[in-house]
């Protein structure tokens, strides 16, 4: 039986192949029949099938990357990986929903693999895309806008655009220049998504406990505040910090948990900040996620032992985005 050929580069085809096929980068089914390589060894383990129609070399991981190079490889001149697929590969946090999202230009065919989802362009070409790691794909700028377009939420589109801001992967002035060119679709979501962003946020859970806090009206933290000790020396950098108030919401992934070192330090830090007059609030992902209620009764009663006013009344809105379990 005849052992299926794996081309990794051109350089080491055999003569037998007329025309250079890469395996190691997505190709299509016409791609492998016109290197001599037929539908019988594309179903060796050789090979390995990323969507319907393409292929490439079974030693090579299916990341995110090649992912994207295999839809837009089945999708044709012209497209890009956009959407959620752009903001993975700026690692930019939003929720994934497991498919390819890419852009083709309107004379192209929608693509009907299925994992792939094809969007028509909003914004021209060379405004929206620029070259990332050898794949074209959509600017931060214009992921920050697709993703009000086609219905993210405010807090996971504040999340985004924090952590843009944070990776300095495109400025403040950049992206309201990107809003503004928006369609109708989603432009008032991504204005309002706009007004709540904030520089040198550290995590996405960073930017959601901001959000849940000021979408309850309770009053607006300062970001990664840094705290010094009574001579002045540098103590510790905190997420959220109500300066005046002397209120410190921090949020803890407990990932130095295992650390006992670390651990035993941040205890014996909250100690002096204690002493100092501030008053700790941690919040956890339950807190968050489960708990939002709980996390902002924590907060308001930290505030008001503190001496700050708050409303008699806290908004609703927070709930429409942290439900929170009963």
């Amino acid at each position: 039986m005849m052992k299926p050929p794996v081309p990794t580069s051109p350089a080491n085809l055999s003569p037998a192949h007329p025309t250079p096929l890469n395996a190691r980068q997505p190709f299509t089914r016409a791609d492998a029949l016109t290197a001599r390589i037929s539908d019988a060894m594309l179903r060796t383990k050789a090979y390995q099938r990323i969507f319907h129609g393409i292929y490439v070399c079974s030693s090579v991981h299916p990341t995110p990357r090649v992912r994207a190079q295999a839809a837009l490889c089945a999708v044709g001149t012209g497209a890009y990986a956009s959407h959620q697929t752009a903001a993975q590969l700026w690692a930019i946090p939003v929720p994934l929903d497991g498919r390819v999202h890419v852009t083709a230009p309107p004379g192209e065919g929608r693509n009907r693999r299925r994992g792939v989802v094809t969007h028509r362009p909003s914004t021209p070409v060379a405004t929206a895309t620029r070259v990332n790691d050898g794949i074209v794909m959509s600017t931060p700028e214009q992921v920050f806008c697709d993703l009000a377009t086609t219905g993210s939420n405010l807090v996971d589109l504040v999340v985004a655009g924090d952590a843009i801001l944070s990776r300095k992967l495109a400025s403040r002035s950049s992206l309201e220049a990107a809003v503004r060119r928006m369609p109708s679709a989603g432009i008032a979501v991504a204005r309002r998504a706009l007004t709540f962003l904030r520089e040198g946020v550290d995590s996405p859970m960073e930017s959601r406990l901001r959000m849940l806090l000021l979408l309850a009206g309770l009053p607006e933290p300062q970001v990664n505040v840094i705290v010094r000790s009574t001579d002045g020396s540098w103590l510790r950098r905190f997420d959220l910090c109500y300066c005046n108030s002397r209120v410190i919401v921090e949020y803890d992934g407990r990932q130095h948990a295992d650390d006992p070192g670390q651990w035993e330090s941040d205890i014996y830090r909250r100690e002096q900040l204690e002493r100092m007059g501030y008053r700790i609030v941690i919040v956890t992902a339950t807190g968050i996620y489960r708990e939002p209620g709980r996390t902002l009764d924590r907060v308001a009663e930290a505030l008001k032992l503190a001496g700050s006013e708050l409303p008699r009344r806290r908004k609703v809105e927070w709930q429409q985005y942290f439900p929170g379990q009963s």
